[in-house]
Formats: structure tokens, sequence, C-alpha cells
């Protein structure tokens, strides 16, 4: 047997042992690709804007997420946007929405699409298993992921043309008209929908052993540094000497959210940690991206004796191994190019849908149809 027949049958072999999985995988990537847009939206209609009433300032929403339970170290995120939730960070797993005009908790906001779109989540990553069971549900979705890397890689192998031609590459770079039979067909969708969303579904499937497997995320940390993120602005010292001799109230957080948003006319979220009562700066993270892109996030050090900016802090101040990895977990929902990326993955897991249906078609020709006509002879 040729060093070929051997990839024709171990691609083979591998995608009717992973092919279910697979395709729902595929198909659940396909409904999560505007998660993030569509949970705003729903978000948006939980807040009530028709009384005229101004939204709070940004240190009377700050007073309101003290007073209903917030900690120094927690952040509140604004949105450049009508009827926007204010958004209280507690950790990256833990966040709370606020009414912008009463500052009251919203936590109820969007419940009916965040508990779709977790459940959607659930059986992406895990099978939609619970409990110690979680655990067998992610080794198996992160196997069907590495068998996927292999028939993306096998598939490359077997198309590769001997001679490359226009004529050739034409016969499977696009749709054919009036084939002759049904397995023509499949077998000409199978080249198309491979080779078209082969480089999108190689980020995507890459991306995912990243995320699934401690040594593939070690391989990272190994070649590009910890992703531990550095603490942003380090002020200097004459800079705090000047605010010890400065004397008075302190600088609103409204007036520091203004001068920023006039330094960053673009942004579209405004993140204030919220400081403990002895400090005199305060930590504002301005983002013009989708919040995916470390690229387009700033942090100011800003001062609230003086409103100075004391010290920025960008993408370039992160260790190139956070960089990699927060650029990596974003490739996997194509977040990091933006709304165009989302589209891409969300258009290559389709493509991966097409690629299981025509993959099974085919493998069900050669394998299974034959037995029937045996049996059906013999009969």
């Amino acid at each position: 047997m040729s060093f070929k027949r051997i990839v024709f049958w171990s691609h083979l072999v591998v995608g009717i042992t992973f092919g279910l999985v697979i395709l729902l995988m595929s198909a659940t990537g396909v409904l999560l690709t505007y998660e993030r847009q569509i949970i705003a939206h729903m978000e948006q209609h939980a807040v009530d804007a028709s009384s005229g009433v101004r939204p709070l300032t940004a240190d009377e929403m700050v007073r309101a997420a003290l007073a209903s339970g917030a900690q120094p170290g927690n952040s509140l995120v604004f949105s450049n946007g009508d009827r926007t939730p204010v958004e209280l960070s507690v950790s990256r797993r833990e966040t709370h929405l606020l009414d912008p005009y009463s500052g009251a908790p919203l936590d109820d906001a969007a419940q009916t699409t965040k508990a779709f779109f977790g459940g959607v989540t659930g059986l992406h990553r895990w099978l939609a298993l619970s409990g110690k069971s979680r655990q067998l549900g992610r080794a198996i979705t992160g196997a069907a992921n590495l068998g996927f890397f292999f028939i993306l890689v096998s598939g490359i192998y077997l198309w590769w043309p001997r001679k490359w031609t226009w004529r050739v590459v034409k016969l499977n770079l696009l749709f054919r008209r009036n084939l002759p039979t049904a397995k023509a067909r499949d077998y000409n969708w199978h080249h198309v929908f491979g080779i078209w969303a082969l480089v999108p579904l190689l980020a995507v499937v890459l991306s995912g052993v990243v995320i699934s497997y401690p040594w593939a995320s070690n391989l990272v940390a190994t070649a590009f540094g910890p992703a531990s993120p550095l603490q942003p602005g380090q002020v200097a010292s004459d800079q705090r000497q000047d605010q010890q001799g400065a004397v008075g109230d302190p600088v609103s957080f409204q007036a520091i959210a203004d001068m920023l948003r006039e330094t960053e006319p673009a942004w579209r979220t405004l993140s204030i940690k919220l400081p403990k009562d002895q400090e005199d700066s305060v930590l504002v993270t301005v983002d013009t991206g989708n919040g995916a892109q470390l690229a387009r996030q700033k942090t100011y050090t800003v001062s609230r004796v003086t409103g100075d900016i004391l010290a920025t802090s960008s993408v370039d101040d992160q260790p190139l191994g956070r960089r990699v990895r927060v650029f990596l977990r974003f490739l996997h929902t194509g977040e990091v190019y933006g709304v165009f990326g989302q589209t891409l993955a969300g258009l290559s897991s389709l493509a991966a849908v097409f690629l299981f249906y025509t993959g099974f078609a085919l493998a069900y020709r050669r394998l299974i149809q034959p037995i029937f006509r045996r049996r059906s002879l013999s009969a």
C-alpha cells in the first residue's frame, strides 16, 4: 500500500470517528458567531430611557455601584452608546449590569438570550455535560479538534496536484454544474468548501488546541514567554512628589472620563478601576475596539489630585506571551479581527458542516453501499 493510500484511509477513518463531534462543534460555532453583538443588543432593551431622565454621571454611578456591593479593585465599564447598561466587572468570569439612569442592578437583562448562548457554548466546549462528566466532554471535543487538524492537513496532501495548471485547480476551486452523479457533486463540494475554508479553519482549530490542552498552552509559554499581564501605569517618583504638594478636593471621575474621551475620540468603552480611599490616582482603560483587540486598548493612570495623566500603558508594554495568548484566544472566534473576523470564522464553521455532510456521503458510497449491493445480488 502506497503512502498516499495510507494517508487517504487515515483521513477517512479519523473523519468517521470524530465526524459527529466535529459537526456539533461546527454547527454550534455558527450559532455563536455574533454572540457578543446579539447579547449587547438585547441588554439595551432592559434599559428604560423613555422618562427622559439624564444618565448618571460617572461619580454617581461609582457611588451607586459601591452601595450595591462593589469593592475597590472592581471596574465600571461605560459604553459609547445610548441606552447601554454600565457593566460592573468583579472578575474575568463575574460581571453585573447597572442601569445607566438609576444605577439599579440589571442582572435579569437578556437572561433568556444569555441562557441560550450559554447552552450552545456548553455543547461546543464539553457536549453539555455537567459536574465531573464535563472533563470527559472536554477530552472528547479536544480530541475531535486534534482529529480535525489531521483531517485538514491530510486533506491538503491528498488534494495537492502533481502538476499545477489552472484547469486542474479550477476543477476543485469552483462549483461545477451538470455533474453526472450525486457522488461527483459531493466530491466537487468537498473540495471547494475545503479549499476556500482551509486557512480560517486551520486558525480556528490550532487556536482551539491551545485553549483545550495545557501542553499546547505550555508550548506557547515556552516559545513566547509567560502570559501574566504587567501592572499598568507605573508613576514616576517626581510626579508623586508633585501630587503630594497639591491640595483640594479630588478630581471627579466624570472630569477624568470627559478628558480621556477627548483624548481618545474613537473610544467604544471606558473602564474605571474603583480606587481605594487613600489612593491618589485611578486607572482608566480606554478601548477603541471590540474588547478582544489588545492593540486597541490603552490604560491611563490619572491623578485624582491634579487631573493630569501620570502614565500610560498599551499593548507594547505587555509581555509577548500574554499578547500571543490573547491573540490566539480571540483568533478562535475571529473577534481579534472585528466583525470581519467573526464573519469569516462563522462562514468557515458553516463550511465545516458541508465538509462533514459531503465526507460522510462519500464514505457511505465507498463503504456501505457495496455491502448492500453484494447482499442484494446474493439474495
